[in-house]
């Protein structure tokens, strides 16, 4: 059949890589350990026996305890749809897949980092001869493909096709015969020798062919039970040994055998699908140099099942070593399984990819020196797409194909998603047929058959780094681009900067899924680097030829600015400056703004000390470039950082003179031709004049100034300017050539009238203080020798020569030397000399009498004189007593403080005009904080007390907080010698207001001051009476109160016929007032004492209206209007009876003329009829409603429920195939069913009480979480729970509350200020009489839809 088929024409296979792991490449699988994924592994643990085949074969499925995953949450159980069982082409089959739009993460996307990693190549000699196949000799559809160093194609049809590496046909095995009585070819296995090959049918059958004479070995018809198809078929690593999986779930061992010249097949059932369904096999292959690999002597055989996945070994006898139930998850989605030798923790093991859904699991597997095998779980991998086919290229790299036939690329290390490329192309095909056994009648199990819809294990094999795709008119072969190809591949597309940044990835070890770099690491950075130099080159002829010609210069910039930065980067990161300034500079330079860009981008380079060694005609360019550009801060920066000998020393520095570039003056000068004096003298020559004549210096002298002082700094301390350091031969040099320019005693070219000194002289005039600084910094690093001293000292006579002799250094100036002097005498080690007579004179002109100005800079500089440690100097009585005389009271506290004499401190603080508000926190801190004897707190205390008027006159508020804490018990000593009434009203104020912030849980002073402070505030504040009252702790009220109603009978008693709009205000407001004080008191009150508050007010309201009769006075409504207030508050508080039998017993109302006081008494009728009316008919609505709500909730809770399902909506079984007596079924109102423990298990359950209460775990998980905690706590409380119907009892679930809930809302009735307004109408028929005239009239209770609706109350707890 073979010479049928005429051989298209055909293009090479592509060469399958060695098969062989060579040792350096374990080498660099070891070296690269730090990056593989042995973090929080964990061992799934050992068990003393291992179960054995048979106890697995035994479990049921049912009763499989599900295996916890990191994130159970992106399984997305609940979401599953158990019935979606109907086939469906590819391009609908992920249309039933409602997980993949739901996923919880996504990779990052890299893309755009490591190009094009794959390359997917059509096979046009095989695709064109299986096309071929089909139409000549009825072959049919390829159905199954096994790639070795051949390449065998199955066919719908019975056929086996075989093609060499060069795609040439070589063998046609079979005939469409056999395949009528066999069915389509759907399993295929080469071995490891290319020598047989073994085909598996879609009826059951197996035969094995000889691959070099292309006959018929065996065919064999027994191996597993009929009726059922061959899934897959795998050869082992052993050639006599194969695995098979049939559509039965079931695996089986075949062990071929010759006896005699027969050929014989022995089957042995591995696992039977009666007790778990297998739908996929894989065992562990080992390549050549691994074939001696201690674990290979197992034979491992990993399989999953629909539930679990097992590892077992074949040799030296069967043996389970692993279970790994993988818990539930979509059933629609495929099983996956695939091993690896990879190099974890110093060895090399093989690991298991396992794959379902979206998540992805590793194990390795390990050996130890007993000889049992461990398996240990590393890191999931966790995608936002379902799987069909997981496939390993190398140990790192792996290739995934998902349900909408993308191919996913995958570093396992690093969980990075590399490249992802659409396959639809491909018209891949997927063995649903075989999985659903339709050749056999379709006898296959609704969830292998659910399992069949993306099967495509036949359409995808490996060899070799090479993943080939089975199409229904094709072949594709999916291999890993070389890091050349890689590259060039962006260069095609002319992406440059990414194939730049690609190659430094490979140059660094960095990149992802290398193929093609071998050798040691130095060669492979070689031979990159020449490939990107390559590129360098290229670019820049490029950039330079694409260059607009014509147009605005910022386009041409801005077209340099996108590639010229990229070039130089890149040639620093290749350390390659011969490239960068000769060939490439010598191209820019053809281009002037290309020049000019390409000088810009050295700057940050030479700023950051990455580039030192230029060129000289570069780096003249550079200064010229930037001279043009006048970026003079820009060169001066560049200039400090470059080696500049080989520039034209003179001519840079006049170019930096001219353009002021200091700093680049003063760094050539030292580095160009160590001349560390030229700069100095260059920069004397500009400030000294005008400081010599006294004038103000510009802001560009002020500067020239500082990088002056700062360059003498650097010098003396041996370090370089403006950065740096000075060679360490030329750091004792240096010093000494500065020490002698500076103590000069003329200058080189000065006048014949030139003051002596002439620098340090100038210095100390343009910065005393600082010029001091530089050289105390100086003699702090000068070592004890007999030179330095002589320095010391002599640099020391000049500065008093100069300041002390002279007449034009202010105080501050002078002081600053003296404090210089002062700190260099005090240090332990002093060798300087200095007179003492120099230091009296000092503190004559300091504190000089007659010389106002001045004043705190004086005091100032002879603090600090003090404080340095010249103190020393002075005569203590003699200095106090100058300070005093001229009002220096820091000095003074200074000395004090010394003495230890604190309370002459207070006077120092009451006289200084600057620091009187700190004299509080001293003498606080004084009397609080330890470390004083108490002799000296009792001297500072009593000179508080002595001065306690001054401070009150000081700060009131603060006076009172020092007196609160400190003389608490002289408080009313204090209180009655303050003769100033205003200021010991706001002493008391701030005493006594709490809202001061003085606790007054430390006063205890007697009422009479409290009222003494209340006839103050009347007096100086009486608008704040009322808040005071209102705050006050420690007041008698009865006193208070009195005083009040006195006053308000005052103004009441007054000529009513006078009276002024301005007076009955002021008299309903001190009434509004004293009502709400008697308000606040009643609270605490009993009966009587709340009698003896109230009635003195009501008295002092009646009172006018008896003395003037109503009919003679003109404001009696007015006045009867405020009594009906005082009454209608008293009653909130004193029975009504009371009140009527005290009106009663007054005399002028006892004697007939209650009509006076008929309204106020009918209104009290009236409110009290009021209230009862509203007190009855409340209770009536209330118990009417109860009433209708408890039946309402009665008849609620004795509804049926109906389920939506038959199944339990977490286990997804039906609920009748649970057989445990424990086991319950729940229904919710909502329509969701479950079993007692499935609720259980997602803690959806509470036992309250001996009660058990339960909460629908799909409706509120659905809350997210929130509410589902929320309501457990209140569960756990013992509030309102939501039941569920059981067939033991009736209960509310939340669902049946909502809907009551919602049903209350939608009956609501009248709102409650309509009620409140209607009950308030009071009529002489009654409240709820009928009216029935006027619709206008008629009461919102006549409303045939009026109800009071309740909110249910709690169920009664049993």
């Amino acid at each position: 059949m073979a010479a049928a088929l005429e051989p298209a024409e055909v293009e090479p296979c592509p060469e399958p890589p060695a098969h062989r792991l060579s040792v350096a490449e374990l080498d660099r699988e070891l070296d690269s350990r730090s990056e593989l994924i042995d973090d929080k592994e964990f061992d799934i643990p050992q068990v003393d026996t291992p179960p054995t085949l048979e106890s697995i074969l035994n479990e049921t499925d049912d009763e499989e305890e599900s295996f916890i995953l990191e994130d159970p949450f992106l399984l997305n159980i609940d979401n599953t749809d158990t019935h979606s069982y109907d086939t469906s082409s590819v391009a609908s089959s992920d249309s039933g897949d409602r997980t993949h739009l739901k996923r919880k993460k996504k990779l990052p996307d890299s893309l755009s980092l490591h190009g094009s990693v794959i390359r997917l190549s059509l096979l046009k000699g095989i695709s064109a001869q299986i096309v071929s196949a089909a139409d000549k000799v009825d072959a049919g559809l390829p159905t199954a493909i096994a790639a070795s160093n051949l390449i065998a194609v199955g066919t719908s049809h019975g056929l086996a096709l075989i093609f060499d590496q060069n795609q040439a046909l070589r063998l046609c095995l079979g005939s469409t015969a056999v395949g009528a009585q066999y069915g389509a070819i759907s399993a295929l296995s080469i071995n490891n020798d290319c020598s047989r090959l073994l085909c598996g049918f879609a009826k059951g059958q197996i035969t094995m062919w000889d691959l070099a004479s292309g006959k018929l070995l065996r065919s064999i018809t027994d191996a597993h039970p009929p009726g059922t198809a061959i899934l897959h078929i795998k050869f082992t690593d052993d050639p006599t040994l194969a695995i098979c999986n049939d559509s039965g779930g079931s695996v089986f061992e075949l062990s071929f055998k010759r006896v005699m010249g027969v050929r014989t097949c022995e089957s042995r059932c591995l696992f039977s699908g009666s007790k778990g369904e297998v739908c996929c096999i894989e065992p562990l292959h080992a390549k050549v140099d691994l074939r001696d690999h201690p674990i290979t002597q197992y034979s491992l055989l990993a399989m999953a099942s629909l539930t679990k996945i097992l590892v077992i070994g074949l040799k030296p006898s069967l043996k389970v070593w692993m279970t790994f139930p993988y818990g539930r998850m979509d059933p629609s989605s495929v099983p996956l399984l695939a091993w690896h030798f990879v190099a974890v923790q110093n060895s090399v093991n093989p690991m298991l990819a396992f794959c379902r859904g979206d998540v992805v699991y590793f194990l390795l597997v390990k050996r130890d020196d007993s000889g049992a095998i461990h398996v240990t779980k590393q890191r999931q991998l966790h995608l936002h797409y379902d799987l069909i086919n997981f496939t390993w290229i190398n140990s790192r790299t792996a290739v995934l194909l998902d349900s909408v036939e993308k191919l996913h690329v995958i570093d396992r290390q690093t969980q990075e998603e590399l490249e992802t490329i659409e396959i639809s192309e491909v018209q891949l095909v997927y063995n649903s047929s075989h999985f659903k056994s339709l050749a056999t009648g379709g006898n296959v199990s609704e969830a292998l058959a659910l399992v069949g819809e993306k099967a495509c294990y036949q359409s995808i094999s490996s060899c070799g780094g090479q993943v080939f795709y089975l199409g229904t008119k094709s072949v594709h072969v999916m291999t890993l681009r070389s890091w050349r190809e890689r590259v060039d591949h962006l260069l095609k597309q002319e992406r440059l900067t990414d194939a730049l940044a690609l190659a430094w990835s490979f140059y660094e070890g960095k990149a992802k899924a290398v193929v093609g770099l071998t050798g040691d690491t130095s060669k492979r950075k070689a031979v990159i680097a020449d490939r990107m130099v390559e590129i360098l080159l290229h670019y820049t002829d490029r950039t330079l030829k694409k260059c607009p010609d014509q147009g605005k210069i910022q386009v041409m910039e801005q077209h340099f600015q996108d590639v010229v930065p990229v070039i130089v980067d890149y040639c620093l990161l290749l350390q390659r400056m011969d490239l960068l300034f000769n060939q490439i500079y010598d191209k820019m330079s053809e281009n002037s703004v290309a020049k000019g860009i390409f000088l810009e981008c050295l700057e940050p380079y030479i700023l950051s000390d990455k580039l030192m060694g230029i060129t000289a005609q570069v780096m003249k360019d550079l200064l010229l470039h930037f001279q043009d550009k006048n970026r003079l801060e820009n060169l001066e920066a560049c200039i400090v950082h470059m080696d500049i000998t080989s520039l034209d020393i003179q001519q840079v520095v006049l170019l930096c003179w001219e353009n002021r570039l200091y700093d680049a003056m003063i760094y050539v000068y030292n580095s160009g031709m160590n001349d560390f004096i030229s700069p100095m003298e260059k920069l004397f020559k500009v400030i000294a004049p005008p400081l010599n004549a006294g004038k103000s210096l510009t802001d560009e002298q002020v500067v020239m100034g500082n990088k002056l002082l700062v360059y003498i700094s650097c010098c003396l301390a041996g370090r370089a300017y403006p950065l740096g350091d000075i060679p360490e031969d030329l750091v004792p040099l240096v010093k000494n050539q500065v020490f002698e320019f500076l103590i000069r005693l003329h200058s080189a070219e000065g006048s014949v009238d030139e003051e002596v000194y002439p620098y340090v002289r100038t210095l100390l005039h343009f910065d005393t203080r600082e010029f001091l600084n530089v050289l105390a910094l100086t003699f702090e690093d000068f070592k004890n020798d007999k030179q330095a001293v002589e320095y010391q000292q002599r640099i020391v006579d000049i500065l008093l020569k100069v300041m002390v002799e002279n007449s034009d250094f202010t105080p501050s100036q002078v002081g600053c030397l003296f404090t210089f002097l002062a700190r260099q005498l005090a240090k332990p080690n002093n060798t300087l000399f200095v007179n003492r007579t120099l230091f009296d004179q000092v503190l004559e002109f300091l504190c000089s009498p007659d010389d106002d100005s001045r004043h705190s800079e004086r005091q100032q500089v002879l603090l600090e004189l003090l404080q340095a440690g010249g103190i020393v100097q002075f005569e203590e009585s003699r200095l106090i007593q100058m300070a005093e005389k001229a009002e220096f009271y820091q000095i003074c506290e200074f000395m004090y403080e010394r003495q230890l004499r604190y309370d002459k401190i207070i006077g120092c603080y009451l006289r200084d005009p600057l620091r009187k508000e700190e004299v509080f926190n001293y003498i606080h801190n004084i009397l609080s904080m330890p470390g004083y004897s108490a002799e000296e707190k009792q001297l500072v205390w009593q000179k508080a007390l002595d001065h306690i008027e001054e401070l009150l006159v000081l700060s009131p508020g603060k006076a009172a907080d020092l007196a609160a804490i400190h003389f608490s018990e002289q408080l009313e000593s204090i209180i009655s010698n303050l003769q100033d009434q205003f200021l010991l009203f706001q002493f008391l104020r701030s005493l006594l207001d709490p809202r001061e912030g003085i606790n007054q849980d430390l006063l205890h002073l007697p009422p009479c001051i409290t009222e003494q402070f209340i006839e103050l505030l009347c007096q100086y504040s009486p608008d704040q009476v009322l808040e005071t009252l209102k705050v006050l702790e420690y007041c008698r009220l009865e006193e208070t109160i009195q005083r009040l109603q006195s006053k308000l009978l005052v103004l009441t008693q007054d000529d009513e016929s006078s009276a002024e709009p301005s007076l009955l205000e002021n008299i309903e407001d001190t009434l509004m007032k004293t009502i709400a004080l008697c308000q606040r008191n009643s609270h605490s009150l009993d009966q009587q004492q709340r009698e003896a508050l109230w009635f003195p007010l009501l008295e002092a309201m009646m009172s006018p209206q008896k003395s003037s009769g109503s009919s003679q006075c003109p404001h009696s409504e007015s006045l009867k209007s405020l009594t009906m207030q005082v009454l209608n508050n008293m009653a909130a508080f004193i029975a009504l009876p009371s009140i009527l039998q005290r009106i009663l017993q007054d005399p002028v109302y006892g004697k007939g003329k209650l009509g006076e006081i008929q309204g106020l008494v009918l209104g009290m009728l009236d409110t009290f009829n009021y209230e009862q009316t509203l007190l009855e008919t409340t209770t009536s609505l209330l118990n009417h409603d109860l009433h209708w709500s408890l039946c309402n909730l009665r008849a609620s809770v004795t509804r049926g429920l109906t389920p939506k399902q038959d199944y339990c909506c977490i286990c997804l079984q039906q609920y009748k195939r649970r057989q445990e007596t424990a086991d319950e079924i729940i229904v919710f109102s909502c329509g969701h069913l479950y079993h007692s423990l499935c609720l259980l298990s997602k803690e959806c359950g509470v036992v309250t009480k001996g009660l058990m209460r339960w909460m629908c775990y799909k409706c509120n998980s659905s809350n997210k979480g929130g509410k589902l905690s929320e309501n457990f706590s209140e569960l756990k409380k013992g509030t309102a729970a939501s039941l569920a119907q059981m067939s033991s009892e009736s209960v509310l679930d939340p669902q049946q509350i909502q809907a009551f809930d919602q049903l209350c809302r939608l009956n609501r009735g009248t709102s409650r200020l309509a009620l409140l307004t209607e009950l308030a109408r009071g009529d002489k028929h009654g409240l709820l009489s009928v009216s029935h005239g006027d619709p206008a009239t008629s009461s919102v209770f006549q409303n045939e839809n009026f109800q009071l609706h309740l909110t249910p109350p709690p169920l009664a707890e049993e």
